[in-house]
This record gives C-alpha cells, sequence and structure tokens, in this order.
C-alpha cells in the first residue's frame, strides 16, 4: 500500500504540475471572474464531495469486507475511536489515496491541453479550472482536516 500511496502522489503532483503551467499559458484576464467562481465551486464540491463519502463510509459496509473494509471503511471510521489519529500519519499516508482519486481527471486535462485545438482548449478553459481546483482541494481534504485538527 505505501509504495502505491508513493506513485500516486508523485503522478498526481507531476501532473498538477503540468495542468497548471497550461492553465497559466492559456489564461486571459478577463477570464479572471470565471476563474474565481471555478474555484469557489471547486471547494464547495470538494467538501460536499468529502462529506458524502465520509457519511457514506461511517454508514454502509463493514470493515471485514475484503480490501474495502481494511483499506477504505477502516480510516473512516478510525476517527470515531481516536480522533486525532490522523494527525500521527505521514503526508503520504495521510494524502495518497486521495492523490489517487484525483489523477484519472488531471490526467485526461494534460491530454486534452495535448491533443485540443487552442480554440477548444479556450471552450473548455472555465472547465478545466474547475476540474484542476476542485483535484487540489480534494487531494488536500485530508491535509485540511489535519490543520484544523491540530
Amino acid at each position: 500500500k505505501r509504495t502505491q500511496e508513493v506513485i500516486c502522489v508523485g503522478i498526481c503532483l507531476t501532473l498538477m504540475v503540468i495542468n497548471f503551467v497550461f492553465i497559466v499559458y492559456y489564461i486571459h484576464l478577463e477570464k479572471l471572474s470565471t476563474i474565481l467562481v471555478a474555484a469557489f465551486c471547486g471547494i464547495v464540491t470538494a467538501d460536499f464531495g468529502s462529506g458524502l463519502v465520509h457519511w457514506a463510509a461511517d454508514t454502509w459496509g463493514s470493515v471485514e469486507l475484503l480490501y474495502i473494509g481494511k483499506n477504505f471503511l477502516r480510516p473512516f471510521r478510525e476517527h470515531h475511536i481516536d480522533p486525532t489519529s490522523i494527525t500521527r500519519h505521514d503526508f503520504i499516508e495521510t494524502n495518497g489515496d486521495n492523490f489517487m482519486v484525483t489523477i484519472p481527471f488531471l490526467g485526461r486535462m494534460v491530454w486534452d491541453f495535448l491533443t485540443l485545438s487552442k480554440e477548444d482548449v479556450q471552450i473548455r478553459f472555465t472547465w478545466n479550472c474547475y476540474i484542476f481546483l476542485l483535484a487540489i482541494f480534494v487531494a488536500m481534504t485530508n491535509q485540511v482536516n489535519i490543520f484544523v485538527l491540530s
């Protein structure tokens, strides 16, 4: 599991940097207000999504389920027994799974930036900013939780 987490953090951070470079390259200042709206929506979506996933993991299934129970449900339920347990994990263990979730979306963005025409990139630009910022907020959800608990 540790190897998978390290690889996912590395791939995700690489994709974030590549996408950031493309976003800076394609940005127009007249789109700043829509990018700010995309950022706000990314924060709200990440917060709602993480809350929904957390509730579902607390509510359904058993920690005895093969693979899913130990690797997915147990960490969500652990905080009820020891609310500050997340603060004792390192960065990779804390964030590896969240970084993994964002990889397909960030990968698709890189693909689009590399293969679409400049006109098509501009048409999808606000959406890509939303996905990019959502990915950052999803990836850092657990880190923010640690900050709040510390």
